[in-house]
Order: structure tokens, then sequence, then C-alpha cells
């Protein structure tokens, strides 16, 4: 709730308030609305200095915004003062304005309270939005979301669709009221209605996330759709964000660049990401890794993790910037001392390797650590490894079957093999050759050669499954078909040990394997 929409509901609703119509009034306020202004000024400063209140309370905004005259906010100051001094609510609203500004009077926001509690008792519904601006932020009084919601309730009561807006966070965040997703969703909608740019973006996420209102993409993306046409960035970047995965609206790469970019121009770091992303990718605009690096360094220097891991990754493999491991180390380590789980992995991965940085077991342990409580299966995989091999921590097999169980029920290729082969040798688990098969087998059906060879050892002989050369056989020959002399070895060796029609059963089954699998 920032200020600054305070400051500007006041001053273009003082402009609006209607005064006593008498002929030179009525002739002042038609030509100050056509904005002829010089000649307005020529009607109004008389009349204000006749001590006309409404006539002041316009020539102080004349004053507030230069028009007419040249800028002078202690002039301003001067007339919202004769006008509030006399019951005039609307300066009274504006001179708090001045005062919680500190322009054209020395800044106090006491003082701004008590004009704003002037303007308030006269039912004043921008001086009562105010008011509940400076409670929810307790200047010159204490903070109080009780007293703020108060207020914004009276304003939003009046049609103040700022108001709304602040009442419907309130109830969104459940601060001076209880927590209430539909009243939030009704004020959003009320205030949305009147064109307020932050409501609608708040009414969208409502409908996105299914808060408060039935979930619907559609209506999320109208709500976005209405909010980023008025400039708002965060409305930009989800209505892009709806293009690109085709929620609400067909997916549409090339008008979800469209408004990432409008957002990313903003400076919305989230947007600039994704623009990134695109880059990279080729969606919606041509590949292009020099674009990509330009906006993930954007984001990545207003601190966005995902950017700041990705640009990692930019330099790690050179793409559309020199390589350079020790640039991607420090991203890395930008992005994993923010909790970016992949950076943490990434990292630990460079201080394993020493690229980058100087090689260190258990930094590389610290940093998979981090990734792997975060539910990294890569980052468990590799945990494992090192507790496996006792690389900067104590080796320990039951610790090493822990991660790699964890990684593998993740679907981590990897570690079901590194699994399987734990319990075929009885390290930290009993040996299972059962068990070993199982792990064995899901890794193999994910394209790991060396599980797929160890099956075929399996079958050869009988370890935790049936003995059976013609299982044997499909393994080794789908091994050595990827180039591997040991399975064509034992592939020719066992064939030596079957008949002419088992060898063509086992060809049969291996074309028929791979057919499925299609790695």
């Amino acid at each position: 709730m920032e200020w600054f929409r305070a400051c500007l509901a006041g001053i273009l609703l003082s402009v609006l308030f209607v005064a006593p119509v008498n002929a030179q009034w009525d002739e002042a306020i038609t030509t100050y609305a056509a904005g002829d202004y010089e000649k307005a000024l020529k009607i109004i400063k008389p009349l204000a200095e006749k001590g006309h209140t409404f006539a002041q309370s316009y020539l102080g905004v004349m004053y507030g915004k230069g028009q007419g005259v040249l800028q002078g906010y202690k002039m301003a100051a001067k007339w919202y003062q004769m006008a509030a001094d006399q019951g005039n609510a609307s300066a009274q609203n504006n001179l708090g304005l001045m005062y919680g500004k500190g322009e054209g009077v020395l800044q106090d926001y006491k003082m701004a309270v008590k004009w704003f509690q002037m303007a308030v008792d006269q039912g004043y519904a921008s001086a009562q939005y105010n008011l509940g601006t400076m409670y929810v932020d307790g200047l010159g009084v204490l903070q109080d979301y009780k007293m703020a919601a108060k207020w914004f309730q009276m304003a939003a009561d009046q049609g103040h669709a700022s108001a709304q807006y602040n009442l419907g966070v309130m109830y969104e965040d459940g601060q001076g009221v209880s927590q209430n997703y539909k009243m939030a969703a009704k004020w959003f909608q009320m205030a949305a209605d009147q064109g307020d740019a932050s409501a609608q973006y708040n009414l969208g996420v409502m409908y996105e996330n299914g808060q408060g209102v039935s979930q619907d993409y559609k209506i999320a993306a109208k709500w976005f759709q209405m909010a980023a046409d008025r400039g708002d960035a965060s409305a930009q970047y989800n209505l892009g964000v709806m293009y690109e995965d085709g929620q609400g609206v067909l997916q549409d790469y090339k008008i979800a660049v469209k408004w990432f970019q409008m957002a990313a121009d903003q400076g919305d770091a989230s947007a600039q990401y994704n623009l990134g992303v695109m880059y990279e990718n080729g969606h919606g605009v041509l590949q292009d890794y020099k674009m990509a690096v330009k906006w993930y360094q954007m984001a990545a220097d207003q601190g966005d993790a995902s950017a700041q891991y990705n640009l990692g990754v930019m330099y790690e493999n050179g793409q559309g910037v020199s390589q350079d491991y020790k640039i991607a180390a420090k991203w890395f380590q930008m992005a994993a001392d923010r909790g970016d789980a992949s950076a943490q992995y990434n990292l630990g991965v460079m201080y394993e390797d020493g690229q980058g940085v100087l090689q260190d077991y258990k930094i590389a342990v610290k940093w998979f650590q981090m990734a792997a409580d975060q539910g990294d299966a890569s980052a468990q995989y590799n945990l494992g490894v090192m507790y496996e091999n006792g690389h900067g921590v104590l080796q320990d097999y039951k610790m090493a079957v822990k991660w790699y169980q964890m990684a593998a029920d993740q679907g981590d290729a990897s570690a079901q093999y590194n699994l399987g082969l734990m319990y075929a040798n009885g390290r930290g688990v009993l040996l299972d050759y059962k068990v070993a098969v199982k792990w064995y087998q899901m890794a193999a059906d994910q394209g790991d050669v060396v599980a797929q060879h160890n099956l075929g050892v399996m079958y050869e002989y009988g370890e935790g499954v049936l003995q059976d050369y013609k299982m044997a056989h499909m393994f080794y020959n789908i091994v050595a078909s990827n180039g591997t002399e040991q399975a064509r070895e034992n592939r020719d060796e066992i064939s030596v040990k079957m008949t002419p029609q088992q060898i063509a059963e086992a060809q049969e089954m291996a074309r028929e394997w791979i057919e499925k699998h299609e790695f």
C-alpha cells in the first residue's frame, strides 16, 4: 500500500469536488475543466483572495500541479491551509498529503493525521483512505491494522477504488480483519470494476488460484489482460505465463514473449528471467543465447535466484558468453545462498570437481546436503556417492543407501543402479539379489546401460531371478549394440549354451524391448 497512491487519490479527487455554483464560479470550473488554466487562474485567484473556500482549494491544486502558474508547493500549502481553516474537506485532505510528503511544509506525520482526521469528520472518502494508510504504516499514529481496516471500509463503502483494493488486501492477508478470501475477492472485484489495475491483477490471482472464487483460468486471464493493458507489470508477467502455459488462453509463445517483454522493460525480474528462458529455448523468438544471457543478467542483478542459476549454467557451458567456471561458480553461489536447490547441487559439483573453485569435498558435501534436504534427486544421488566413497565425510554405506533410496524413489536412474549394486554386494543393507534385480530393472528401463548389463549377469547366473539364458542374451545384445565390448563377449559366450531357436527368440525379444523403450 504505497504512499504515492494516497497522494494521487487526494489531489485528483480535490479537483472534482463540487462547490456552490454561481455564474463566476461556474465559468471558472468550466474553464479549468477545459484545460485553459491561465484563463481559469484569472477568475479563481481573485475569488480565492476574497476568501472563496473552493477557489482557495482549487488554487492550491493549481500551484501543486503547476497549472497556469509556476509549480510551487509552498504556495499550494498556503492556499490549502486557508481553505482548510474554513472547513474545506478537500483542502484539509490535500494539506494532510503535503505534510505527509513534506512538500511545501516540513514533513510532519502527526500534522498529516490531524488534517486527514478533520476531513474524515466530514465524511471525506479520500481522507478516510489516507488515514487508513497512516494506520497501516504507523505514521503519525501507532500502527494499527484494525483501525486501518475501519477507515478503508468507510472509504470503500463510498466507492473509493483504492480503499476497496486495500480492504481486499487486508482480507486476503488477515490484517486487522479475519482472513477471508471471499471478502477479499469481493472488494477486489469492486475496485477492479472501477478500473483499478492493482485490483484487477489481484482478482486475476484469486481466480488463478481458486481463492475466494472458483478456479477459472479464463477469468484470471481476462483480469490480467485488463490490468496489463493499464501497464501493470505483474499482470503483464502473469498474462505472459498464461500464454506460455496455455492456461485460460490458447498457448502462444509469441504473445507470451510480448507480455514478458513489456513487464521486463518495466524492470520486473520474473519477466526478465522468463524472457531469458524464451530466448534460450527459442520459444516465440529465434533461439539466441546472447539475448538469454542479457535478460538473465538483468534479473540476476535484481536478486532473482532462478536467473542467477541459469546465468551460472550459461557460463558453465559457454552459451552466449565465453565459458568461465569461476563466474559460473559465482552465480551458483549467489543463487545457492538464496536457497535455490539446483544451484546448490551445481555448486556442489563445482567443488567436487574443482571447477572454478578449489576442489573441496567437504564443501561439496555441504551443498549436496542442502539441495538434498530440499528434495533434489541429483543431489541426493551425489550425496550417496560421497558417503559410499568417503569423500568429504566418513565412509558410511548405510548413509549411502539412505540417499540412493531417496533419489531412486524419485526416479533417478543412476541412484537406482547404485542402490541395486549396494543390495547385490550387501553394502549398507543385507545382501538381497531380488531387490538388486528390482532396482537394476528400474534403471535399465530408463536406459542405464550398466544396469542393463548387470541384469544380463543376474539372469545368466540366476541371481535374484530364475536362470534364463534368453533374458541374459537379450540384455547383453541390447548393451552390445551400444558398443560395449564386454557385453558382446558375454553375449557370444552364452550363445554357445543356447539352441538356434533360443537365440532367435532372444534376438526378437531384444528388438521388441528396444521398440518399447525407444531411448
